[in-house]
C-alpha cells in the first residue's frame, strides 16, 4: 500500500482543515505544531512494521483521518443503541480521534523522529520491518508523549479528552487495566468517549491491515448513517427483521 504525493497532500489539506474548523478556540496553539512538525507529520508512518497498519509515507495522517471517520459512525451506532451520550460531545470525540496517537510525531528536535527507515534490508525484507524505533530518543509511551507534547504547546484539554487519549489502546495496554475492569460502580468509566475511541481506533487499524494483505485501496462507502432511537423499540412489538430494516435503509 502505497499513497501518491496528491493523497498526501490531500489528506494533509483535510487534516489542517478539520483543525481550524472543529477546534477554532486552540487552533492557534494546535496550529504551532502542526507548522513546526510539517514535513514530518506529513511523511511519517503510522507503525514500524508493514503488517502492523499504514507503515509507508503518509500513513499517521491517513490513519488519523481514517480513525477520525470511524469515531463518527462508531460514536452513532452507540447513540442509535440507546447509550447515554450526555457525559461528553462530539467534538471531545474529535478531539481525541485527531490527536490519540499525536506522541508517534516523536520529540521537538531535528532527529526527534520516533520512526526512521530501516537499514536493514534482512529486517524489512524477512520481517517486515520498514521502519525501526530511533534509538536517540529516550522511551516513552505513545499517549504519554502526545499528551506531553500538547501540554508543551500550551493547547488546553479537558478531562474527558486526556483519559481517551490516555487509554485508547484499550487492554492491549496492561496499564489501562484498572480503567476497563472495575468491581466497583464508583470506579468505572463515568463515559463511554474511550471505549468509543478505542473501538475506531481498532476499527481503523484493522480495515489498514485488510488493505495492506489484500493490495486493496478502496475508499470507504459513503452512505449516510441513519439515526434511530433505541428507547422506541420494543421487543415485544416488533420483529427482529423491523429492527435491521430500520437501520439499514
Amino acid at each position: 500500500m502505497k499513497l501518491t504525493a496528491e493523497q498526501i497532500q490531500e489528506n494533509w489539506n483535510r487534516l489542517r482543515t478539520i483543525i481550524n474548523k472543529e477546534f477554532p478556540d486552540r487552533a492557534e496553539a494546535l496550529n504551532v505544531i502542526y507548522d513546526e512538525f510539517e514535513e514530518r507529520i506529513m511523511l511519517m508512518p503510522a507503525s514500524s512494521m508493514e503488517h502492523f497498519h499504514n507503515a509507508f509515507p503518509g500513513g499517521y495522517v491517513d490513519h488519523i483521518l481514517r480513525v477520525y471517520d470511524c469515531a463518527a459512525t462508531v460514536y452513532n451506532s452507540w447513540e442509535a443503541m440507546g447509550s447515554d451520550m450526555s457525559g461528553y460531545d462530539m467534538n471531545e470525540l474529535k478531539f481525541a480521534a485527531i490527536h490519540h496517537d499525536l506522541g508517534k510525531v516523536g520529540w521537538p528536535g531535528k532527529n526527534g523522529e520516533i520512526y526512521i527507515p530501516n537499514d536493514s534490508e534482512w529486517h524489512r525484507k524477512n520481517q517486515g520491518r520498514i521502519y525501526k524505533v530511533n534509538p536517540e530518543n529516550p522511551f516513552a509511551m505513545v499517549p504519554d508523549l502526545g499528551l506531553w507534547m500538547l501540554q508543551q504547546y500550551n493547547v488546553k484539554v479537558s478531562w474527558n479528552e486526556y483519559q481517551a487519549i490516555r487509554i485508547h489502546d484499550g487492554l492491549y495496554d496492561e496499564s489501562n487495566k484498572p480503567y476497563y475492569i472495575s468491581r466497583f460502580p464508583d470506579s468505572r468509566l463515568r463515559v463511554s468517549l474511550p471505549i468509543v475511541l478505542h473501538h475506531a481506533d481498532h476499527m481503523a487499524s484493522v480495515i489498514e491491515y485488510e488493505r495492506w494483505k489484500t493490495g486493496s485501496s478502496n475508499a470507504p462507502k459513503k452512505a449516510p448513517v441513519k439515526k434511530i432511537n433505541a428507547k422506541s423499540i420494543s421487543s415485544s412489538d416488533n420483529k427482529v427483521d423491523d429492527i435491521f430494516k430500520g437501520l439499514f435503509e
